[in-house]
């Protein structure tokens, strides 16, 4: 059963207490009231079984002959390697008796690397947009770099989690920057607390987003395009949402500015002055700023998913890098080589993909084929940092409260004041009348 049928359950339940209705739930779930009563019939005969799909693992009718591909394929490479597609699909019907569309042409010549497509730009339309109906259909998340206990401790980020609907604080958490393990962690928490919300929405930041057009690197080949944050919410079956602007997420924007000046405030007045004991303080914070400022939802119906037996946070929510064995058995991860120990036979996993995965306290783990494998470390070299923008800003700003702090006022013996004194009393000697 995949997480799409699993989250069905939920909403089964709730149709069967009478907490969603059957139009609500069409909504949610992408199909029609028609298809939900079926879903409902069948909950009520077989159980949560029910939910799987009655066609997986039987081929389409309608699949295209892996032959008559396999012959397109090798025809395009001889004859028409430079073609477009729909050149490309003219030319296999009319001379080959290609029976497929050219939308097949299409998509078996970008499987196998002979055709790129393009991305077409999108129009950027700003238009005003209603809340959310429930709490859960939508919650927006942003990191906040700011001077959170102003000069009495060290610049962190503030992690906000907002509920469209309520505009409630569900999850506050500092961390030292917004990174990917920093989110794992924050997000892990919050979902234990309140469940999976439906969708997440979040700026494009590169913990969520790849943001570059050419991105040929292995980390993003090898994840499809997303990243890790982007595959974690995938297996979770939690949609990913990206703002165009600031004003897009205008709720989490809002949040930020009414937090930098009430937190910052409380902070001071409870005397706080460190990370640790500012995460203390949050959950107090949080129940008193949701009391004066959260709203009532138009439903009444919280759509937050509870999580099911596959959602395993702890294997989902770490960092997984795919990697290639040498013949050595070796891998290199982190600026290190990394030797496989085995028993079985060496030759048999030579050239073999592992998949290696680091969870946010930084402990790594190198699976085969699901299964653990033991591991030594053999070399380590030097590696430079790499901070992305909102880390460079955080960095400059307490390296220049840093030189501040240390100035001051040169001594009355310093050799730049023996130089001036010793220059005028020069000129001094040397003056004519």
């Amino acid at each position: 059963m995949s997480t799409k049928e699993a989250n069905r359950i939920a909403i089964m339940e709730k149709l069967q207490t009478g907490e969603v209705k059957q139009g609500k739930a069409a909504r949610i779930l992408g199909v029609s009231v028609r298809q939900v009563r079926r879903l409902l019939k069948r909950y009520r005969q077989e159980g949560a079984g029910g939910m799987a799909h009655r066609l997986r693992g039987i081929p389409g009718n309608r699949q295209a002959d892996p032959a008559v591909l396999d012959a397109a394929i090798a025809a395009v490479k001889e004859r028409y390697y430079d073609f477009s597609v729909t050149l490309a699909h003219e030319k296999l019907v009319a001379i080959h008796g290609f029976p497929y569309s050219r939308e097949t042409v299409r998509r078996t010549l970008i499987r196998v690397g002979l055709w790129h497509p393009t991305r077409q730009p999108t129009p950027v339309i700003h238009e005003m947009r209603d809340r959310r109906a429930s709490e859960g259909e939508l919650v927006q998340a942003d990191g906040s770099p700011h001077a959170w206990f102003e000069d009495r401790g060290p610049l962190c980020t503030l992690l906000v989690y907002i509920d469209d609907a309520t505009s409630r604080l569900l999850h506050l958490e500092f961390v030292t920057s917004e990174t990917t393990n920093a989110y794992f962690g924050a997000t892990r928490r919050y979902l234990e607390k309140h469940g999976k919300p439906l969708a997440l929405y979040v700026d494009r930041h590169s913990v969520f987003r790849v943001n570059t057009t050419k991105a040929l690197t292995a980390r993003v080949e090898d994840s499809n395009g997303k990243t890790q944050f982007g595959r974690a919410m995938e297996e979770l079956g939690i949609e990913l949402i990206f703002a165009n602007s600031p004003q897009a997420k205008g709720r989490v924007e809002k949040a930020n500015q009414t937090l930098q000046d009430r937190l910052v405030k409380e902070l001071r007045l409870q005397g706080i002055n460190t990370m640790e004991k500012g995460n203390q303080f949050l959950p107090a914070f949080m129940e008193d700023f949701n009391r004066k400022f959260a709203v009532v939802p138009g439903s009444p119906v919280n759509l937050h998913l509870p999580l099911t037996a596959t959602d395993n946070l702890a294997h989902i929510l770490i960092q997984k890098h795919p990697r290639r064995l040498s013949k050595q058995l070796t891998i290199s991860y982190g600026n290190r080589i990394y030797q496989i120990t085995t028993d079985r036979p060496t030759y048999a996993m030579r050239h073999a993909t592992v998949i290696v995965e680091e969870n946010p306290q930084g402990k790594m783990t190198i699976r085969y084929n699901g299964r653990e494998l033991s591991y030594r470390g053999i070399t380590k070299h030097q590696k430079s940092e790499i901070m992305d923008t909102k880390q460079v800003t955080v960095t400059l700003d307490r390296l220049t409260q840093a030189a501040h702090r240390v100035w001051t006022k040169p001594a009355v013996n310093h050799p730049w004041r023996q130089a001036a004194r010793l220059y005028l009393e020069e000129n001094a000697f040397n003056e004519t009348p």
